[in-house]
């Protein structure tokens, strides 16, 4: 017995009229995709409007409290002289599973830094560490988070400076050389910009992308997706990064 013929090929070697899915019950279809032609235009389902995405953003916490102290645990001795040194630069102390962090003004970073690296009894010679999180029914929705340790002591701290969404910290690159490339991430994800940086621009993502990816409010199926409209953009792309 003969065997059907099989089916004409499309693109990719595939039968015709594979791989096309149509989109779900209640599932708006691709960016730039015609709608079936079963269902007409005005049956798609409406896009969320920006009150929708409001209310979700407000319902997001904004964010846990700090920790205190125990009342029996001591603070470190770099704390407490920077605490005399820099009268109210230090806004909140809290420990956490054993690790220290202080909260300070973004208009006092650069002397709580220099104070913390060159101060006998603390010298932060090394940042390892720079990042953020994001709580935006806050009004200063992020937390800036500097991770400091100290080579010639052997302790950490953490420093969190706290920031508006469009406002600049100052870059702590003249202090530690190493928050440079760490800086440049968080402006890329988290779209913080830091004033005084030597080279701010995006790391992670190309120059174009849309949006950081970082944020809470930040869509899923992210808006930079839409600098690539077909499957033929993504292998462009895919070819000219092999070829790199």
């Amino acid at each position: 017995m003969s065997e059907p013929p099989n089916p004409p090929e499309g693109a990719g070697g595939r039968p015709a009229g594979e791989g096309k899915s149509e989109p779900l019950a209640g599932q708006a279809p691709r960016a730039g995709a015609q709608p079936p032609a079963s269902v007409p235009a005005a049956a798609k389902p409406p896009v969320a409007g920006k009150s929708a995405e409001q209310a979700k953003i407000a319902a997001l916490p904004a964010g846990p409290p700090d920790p205190p102290p125990p009342a029996d645990t001591p603070l470190p001795g770099f704390i407490s002289a920077l605490q005399t040194a820099l009268a109210g630069a230090v806004t909140h102390v809290s420990l956490w599973v054993g690790d220290w962090s202080i909260v300070v003004p973004a208009s006092r970073l650069l002397d709580v830094a220099a104070h913390l690296r060159d101060t006998p009894g603390a010298l932060f010679d090394f940042c390892s560490d720079v990042t953020a999180t994001d709580w935006p029914p806050r009004a200063d929705r992020f937390d800036v988070i500097y991770c400091l340790y100290s080579t010639r002591l052997r302790h950490r701290v953490r420093v969190k400076v706290r920031v508006a969404d469009g406002v600049a910290l100052p870059s702590v690159t003249g202090i530690w050389p190493s928050a440079n490339w760490l800086e440049r991430e968080v402006f890329d994800l988290f779209g913080i910009p830091f004033e005084g940086h030597p080279d701010l621009r995006r790391i992670l993502m190309p120059e174009e992308w849309q949006g950081h990816p970082q944020r809470k409010d930040y869509p899923l199926e992210g808006p930079g997706e839409l600098l690539l409209e077909s499957p033929a953009d993504w292998l462009k792309v895919k070819a000219a990064r092999e070829i790199e």
